[in-house]
């Protein structure tokens, strides 16, 4: 399975098991990662939709850190962890997290802060403070919701900052005040291997729904890539390198303009392998939006309906690690992340042009909803996985 959460990549790394295991281990983490998404597809009103498996991944390993007993063992459960040692689990997953997000020999922008915050009422152990920092580079924070606002606040002017003004708001409120809170604030913007043309952007289209339409700059550019048209399903698939060749974006696009509960019905990780597997090489004219997205998700309730049901629990959790006592259960999960796609990359070779290289290329016009992930070529983990259903940008034309 290419498709898999950075927890079993690491293990499958780290752990002497047999290739049986590793095979298991990997069909897990798979059914983990898309089990996510699937949850989170089912919210009313939700359109756009952005995570990190391994940002998400990296989270359940401080909740592992500072839980104990059944709610520490629940959180290995839920990343097919079971029989890894803590500190192996910790140190496996800060290398891998490490290394995938290193922008400079990756040549991708992206940026990550993870903060805990805790009721004013508790003091964060020193020795969970040191552990989280090491393994998890977690920031922490004690916070007074007493005065609401000015704790949303606080909040959303930390994650502006760190992400230098790209994320400006996580969340307008917050329901739960009695527990911790973890927030992870991010920002990416690919580089790509071959740059679109700066001067051939222009104001297209975007159909939200057949009858629905916003206007977005749309970026274009005619080369090679891994394609794939799926007839069966009415589907086309692409894939583009990102700078460095290290990583990659892919796009999942029906034909038409429709909802897209139909594509994420199809999207397993036997579906994303036969579909990965039928890429060619061709020559493709593509459409992008040239936008940013930011989106902004509580996976409290996600992570629970997957296992994680201690940890959020009030009356069960047991996270004494974090503070010595047991006086805390995770509230919220906020996973907030802005993306930006744009023309910048490395220059394209211009040697094929004019040859028979580009001669009937295929179209892909992205100019309706879409699937996308961001595959990490090395370990073969998922940066992101996301759709976006409606980009910013003013209205062309009223609902009917």
């Amino acid at each position: 399975m290419w498709l898999t959460n950075v927890v079993a990549l690491c293990l499958l790394v780290a752990t002497t098991t047999t290739n049986g295991d590793k095979k298991l281990l990997a069909d897990k983490s798979a059914s983990l990662a898309l089990n996510l998404y699937h949850n989170m597809v089912k919210e009313k009103d939700l359109e756009n939709i952005l995570i990190s498996p391994v940002v998400v991944a990296s989270s359940l390993g401080l909740v592992a850190l500072g839980g104990k007993a059944s709610t520490a063992s629940q959180v290995k459960t839920v990343l097919s962890a079971d029989e890894v040692k803590d500190e192996q689990l910790h140190a496996s997953l800060a290398e891998l997290l490490a290394e995938v997000s290193n922008s400079t020999a990756r040549n991708v922008t992206w940026k990550i802060s993870n903060r805990l915050y805790g009721p004013s009422s508790v003091n964060f152990a020193d020795s969970f403070i040191k552990s989280s920092k090491k393994h998890y580079n977690y920031e922490h924070s004690k916070i007074n919701f007493r005065d609401k606002r000015s704790a949303i606040k606080s909040i959303n002017e930390w994650a502006s900052k760190s992400t230098d003004g790209k994320l400006p708001e996580v969340t307008k409120d917050v329901d739960k005040t009695d527990g911790a809170m973890i927030v992870n604030a991010m920002f990416f913007k690919p580089h790509w291997d071959e740059q679109f043309h700066h001067k051939l952007v222009d104001n297209r289209g975007f159909l939200v729904s057949p009858s629905f339409t916003v206007s977005v700059p749309m970026m274009h550019r005619t080369g090679i890539y891994s394609f794939h048209e799926d007839t069966k399903n009415s589907l086309y698939l692409l894939s583009m390198p990102l700078a460095h060749k290290m990583s990659s974006m892919i796009f999942i696009m029906p034909y038409h303009v429709e909802p897209l509960d139909r594509l994420e019905k199809l999207l397993t990780p036997q579906q994303l392998d036969t579909w990965l597997g039928s890429l060619e090489e061709k020559a493709v004219a593509i459409s992008l939006p040239k936008v940013s997205m930011e989106v902004s998700h509580n996976l409290q309730k996600h992570l629970g309906e997957l296992g994680l049901t201690e940890a959020v629990d009030k009356t069960k959790a047991d996270l004494s690690n974090i503070t010595g006592k047991k006086d805390l259960y995770l509230a919220n999960v906020f996973h907030a992340s802005a993306m930006e796609w744009d023309t910048e990359g490395n220059p394209f070779d211009a040697s094929i042009f004019n040859t028979d290289k580009l001669k009937n290329p295929k179209l892909f016009y992205a100019d309706h909803p879409f699937i996308f992930l961001v595959k990490d070529n090395k370990t073969n983990s998922i940066l992101f996985i996301g759709r976006l259903v409606r980009p910013k940008g003013d209205k062309v034309r009223d609902e009917l």
